[in-house]
């Protein structure tokens, strides 16, 4: 059927530029970006604030070329940065910047964003990971949409990068979502009935001047307003590559398990928002030092136990995708304990070592810059 999704990929990452020896965010020389531009095309863009870069795969038919593509993005940004004498980390929050010390992108797009936002613009210091997967059905892209929020907490969990924020340890695995949270129109997708039914809300908006299209709404998992696919937007940023590919593969392959299942005129069960907030809130918490509800089972289970129960689920489209090997590694970053957890251990090794605490927050940042290019 020409309708059958092909489930193609595209990752779009976005990382903080900083001074390798003060670990200070630094603003990106136009002249970085030049060369960023001249080497990777459209692939490479500036993002909000200066001191960000985005970089997004072309379409790929798999995980493997994706992986392959993302990974010359990272070591191409890591090099042309090195001759500024910068280097690229990629985590959702950077672990002492103020946001107050930071300056938007000089483009008429955020000025515009600037003025519409006011204040909640200008803390917008965080970075995230989307992953597009391709859904040719408009009708089907909004099906999806309604069944895979069920699992966008888990994916929030693993991704989990940005405990810290201003210096302080915020408690959370990801404070990225509280402060990505001020925006409007975030969080989870609404349940539509249908694709006309989602554009009729979004047109309602249009018509009355408050956006101009589908790409002002930034929720944890939207149709993009560019491609035909499903943008998934709930991850925080990895400071791993194959952290990133691996939480691609489960978005893809869990999106091939829920078409499956329609195919067999089978859905995903739907639960409350209201119930499945309280996973998201979890995860943002606790990244995988606590598990999700199961509402099936109505109990709270270790993550690691979730992890196998979704494994399971996936098994066979993870065979169908050859993504198999990569969403088995989801075991390896649940044993791990994740990137939350990592940082929290290098600040308190360093502390135990005798750093002060500005000296220990700089070692935080070396880490994060040996992690980008962990796999590479």
């Amino acid at each position: 059927m020409s309708d059958d999704p092909d489930f193609t990929l595209g990752i779009e990452e976005e990382y903080l530029l900083v001074d390798p020896q003060t670990g200070d965010l630094a603003p990106a020389p136009d002249a970085l970006m030049a060369a960023c531009r001249d080497a990777l095309g459209d692939s490479v863009s500036p993002e909000f604030l200066r001191c960000q870069i985005e970089v997004g795969t072309p379409v790929s038919a798999d995980i493997a070329e994706a992986r392959g593509h993302l990974a010359h993005l990272r070591r191409t940004v890591a090099r042309i940065a090195g001759e500024y004498g910068l280097a690229p980390i990629s985590a959702s929050c950077h672990p002492f910047a103020d946001w107050r010390d930071q300056f938007h992108t000089d483009k008429d797009r955020y000025h515009q964003l600037s003025r519409a936002l006011g204040a909640v613009s200008r803390r917008m210091l965080i970075c995230g990971m989307h992953v597009h997967v391709g859904i040719p059905s408009p009708a089907q892209r909004i099906d999806l949409m309604n069944q895979l929020t069920y699992f966008l907490p888990h994916l929030l969990a693993l991704s989990a990068s940005s405990p810290f924020w201003q210096g302080s340890d915020t408690g959370l695995a990801s404070y990225r979502t509280t402060v990505f949270g001020g925006m409007p129109r975030t969080g989870f997708p609404p349940q539509f009935g249908g694709w006309d039914e989602f554009e009729r809300s979004v047109q309602v908006l249009v018509d009355l001047g408050v956006i101009e299209d589908s790409s002002k709404i930034w929720w944890d998992l939207r149709p993009s307003s560019r491609f035909p696919t499903l943008e998934t937007r709930v991850c925080d940023a990895s400071p791993r590559l194959d952290d990133t590919v691996t939480l691609a593969a489960l978005n893809q392959a869990t999106l091939r398990m829920l078409w499956r299942l329609s195919r067999q005129n089978q859905r995903w069960r739907q639960y409350d928002p209201f119930l499945l907030g309280e996973n998201r809130w979890r995860a943002a918490r606790y990244g995988l030092a606590e598990g999700p509800i199961d509402f099936g089972a109505g109990r709270i289970i270790p993550f690691a136990q979730a992890l196998e129960d979704w494994l399971a689920l996936i098994a066979q489209d993870a065979d169908a995708l050859g993504c198999q090997p990569q969403v088995a590694r989801a075991r390896d970053m649940v044993a791990g304990g994740g990137s939350a957890a990592r940082q929290r251990a290098v600040l308190s090794r360093a502390l135990a070592a005798g750093a002060t605490r500005d000296e220990a927050m700089v070692e935080l940042v070396r880490h994060l810059m040996a992690e980008f290019h962990h796999g590479l």
